[in-house]
């Protein structure tokens, strides 16, 4: 059963614990445990039972995936639009020199927090928040900074820390 996310306690929670969540990815990256991935993908199941994406949305209202050219062509595609009309529609280049939106809160998000393009939906949409990845030690730095936008990776982080803060 999920509960509505109150993203204003959530924002305040998790910027209050990015110091001991900081400390604990640089632990895990020291210690390096062997079942690391398969914690994180217990973790993001049990998680996901509980947090439903649609109650939240906040990474569709505060942050933006990167878009492929992939992810350009076909989106391009569903709005009867060349790549190059909706790359000067939605997105710039970030400081890497990836296309990312223009806006926050995204233009597909729709008032009740489903995607207007979820079927065509960049790949980085679709494999967000990549808690059950493979090489979750890998992607710890992008994992604690997606524990500021995703009331699910920073319960899951929160989860993960319990062995670790003793």
């Amino acid at each position: 059963m999920s509960q509505k996310i109150d993203l204003q306690k959530f924002s305040q929670e998790s910027k209050s614990e990015l110091p001991a969540n900081k400390k604990l990815k640089e632990k895990l990256k020291k210690t390096k445990p062997k079942n690391l991935d398969e914690t994180f993908h217990q973790l993001h199941q049990q998680t996901f039972e509980e947090i439903d994406c649609l109650d939240c949305a906040n990474c569709c209202k505060t942050t933006s995936p990167i878009f492929l050219q992939t992810d350009i062509d076909r989106l391009a595609k569903v709005f009867r639009m060349k790549s190059s009309q909706f790359i000067d529609t939605y997105l710039r280049r970030d400081e890497d020199g990836d296309y990312v939106l223009t806006t926050a809160p995204c233009p597909f998000l729709n008032q009740d927090n489903t995607c207007l393009v979820y079927e065509d939906r960049p790949k980085a949409c679709r494999e967000y928040p990549h808690t059950d990845r493979k090489n979750m030690l890998g992607i710890l730095d992008l994992t604690l900074k997606n524990t500021l936008v995703c009331p699910a990776v920073f319960k899951i982080f929160y989860e993960i820390g319990k062995d670790y803060r003793k």
